[in-house]
């Protein structure tokens, strides 16, 4: 029951944060609202307790592809697993509200070049001596749009690496961050 509760709590946004919330672009609101076609999307992560990440990660559709791109600071050194989690909720101090990995197909967890993998299994990003993980790769499982629309869901940086092995999470540890992918200006 506490981590419900604790998923549940009132999560406290700074007003320059409601104020990009409440006026996002219109032309991809209204994609959305008819069902059409997103071409960007942004997620703003943040540190979980105890933690010190920052960053954001935008993913570009593309012809048969995701493309995605960003930067992190704040990280160990070396290699975190990276995953799209159900659930856009980063409302729990340890980001536990997030969920698991977002698997609408039922997959087995996987790597990115997995033939059978979850949708939100993005594999690892390396973090630098200093800290700093850039990102650049493309998916051609995610999706921007439809059913499986990443859209709302919640984004994560695990402490250790994914093992690509361990069933469902790949033992990628503690969340030492979390963020939920929004609507990005075009």
């Amino acid at each position: 029951m506490a981590t419900f509760r604790a998923c549940v709590a009132p999560l406290l946004v700074p007003i320059p944060l409601l104020a990009c919330l409440a006026f996002a672009n219109s032309a991809n609101r209204d994609a959305v609202a008819q069902g059409g076609n997103l071409s960007k999307v942004i997620c703003v992560l943040h540190p979980t307790e105890g933690n010190e990440v920052h960053g954001s990660v935008v993913f570009l559709q593309k012809d048969g592809f995701v493309e995605v791109t960003g930067e992190l600071t704040g990280l160990k050194p070396g290699e975190h697993g990276f995953h799209v989690h159900e659930y856009g909720d980063c409302s729990d101090p340890k980001g536990t509200c997030a969920g698991g990995h977002f698997n609408p197909t039922s997959k087995p967890h996987g790597s990115r070049e997995a033939g059978q993998r979850h949708d939100g299994d993005l594999g690892n990003i390396k973090a630098d001596a200093e800290g700093k993980a850039k990102i650049n790769f493309q998916d051609r499982v995610i999706q921007l749009n439809g059913p499986r629309s990443i859209l709302g869901r919640g984004l994560i940086v695990h402490a250790d690496p994914d093992d690509f092995k361990t069933q469902p999470t790949g033992n990628a540890g503690a969340r030492v961050a979390c963020g939920v992918i929004g609507i990005a200006m075009p």
